[in-house]
């Protein structure tokens, strides 16, 4: 971030300063210099950006997290703004089906901390009835012709390794919007290696397929499994690929 000083946004008279900085931050926000679900610099930091006392930052915060603009938990404050990051993902977006869905398709995202789904724990190495981060993606197209299904449970060590992902963990209450369509970045960006196993089947009986998708680290851990309900007339299909770290 560029160090700005008070006399790069002088007040206008009467606007209290930190209410000056909170519009200033949320710009950022907005312009994307801290993109969505990132964490932001500390006070200090971002008092020596503005130039102003770490008590105005304190005060801009407040004002961000009443409107629910930024969220702050144990590791720190985070933008909670909804939109596209500014740089292009690296690997393929998250969820699964998610990059296919139609250009004016309704979606929903929550997350859960809670325990995963049959056939999730065991495959995460997961012990039965231990909860996880759980994440659950909605998306219809325009009079709801097309439907798109996927629930996500993330292990320990995805959790572990990707901080991120684990600041979900204190407000994953099945409501929470969920804006984690950088996840295999931010995994990446934490060293891991993706190794993804999608495989396709058609549910008999129906126009649907059902996708499962399992990724592993470099070290063969393993980090989410996601299971996708979509429309389609597909048979069954199994293909892998490998995502390296970011360097």
């Amino acid at each position: 971030m560029a160090r700005t000083t008070p006399h790069d946004h002088p007040l206008t008279e009467g606007e209290p300063l930190y209410r000056k900085i909170a519009t200033q931050l949320l710009g950022e926000l907005h312009d994307g210099t801290i993109p969505p679900g990132e964490r932001l610099p500390g006070e200090r930091q971002l008092a020596e950006h503005f130039g102003v006392s770490r008590e105005t930052v304190r005060q801009a915060l407040q004002l961000l997290r009443r409107d629910g603009l930024v969220a702050t938990d144990r590791r720190g404050s985070h933008a909670a703004l909804p939109g596209l990051p500014v740089e292009t993902p690296a690997s393929s977006g998250f969820p699964l089906g998610a990059g296919g869905a139609a250009h004016n398709a309704v979606t929903r995202t929550t997350v859960a901390w809670e325990a995963p789904p049959p056939g999730h724990a065991e495959a995460l190495d997961v012990a039965p009835g231990r909860p996880t981060l759980v994440h659950r993606y909605w998306s219809a197209s325009a009079g709801g012709r097309e439907l798109r299904t996927a629930v996500t449970s993330f292990s320990a060590v995805a959790l572990a390794e990707v901080e991120e992902l684990s600041r979900y963990r204190d407000r994953a209450d099945g409501t929470c919007a969920a804006e984690l369509r950088r996840a295999y970045d931010w995994m990446r960006r934490a060293g891991l290696s993706l190794h993804h196993r999608d495989t396709i089947t058609r549910i008999a009986g129906t126009p649907s397929v059902r996708v499962t998708r399992r990724v592993h680290d470099q070290f063969g851990r393993p980090l989410e499994v996601t299971e996708l309900v979509m429309d389609a007339q597909e048979d069954v299909l199994v293909y892998e690929f490998m995502v390296p770290a970011a360097v």
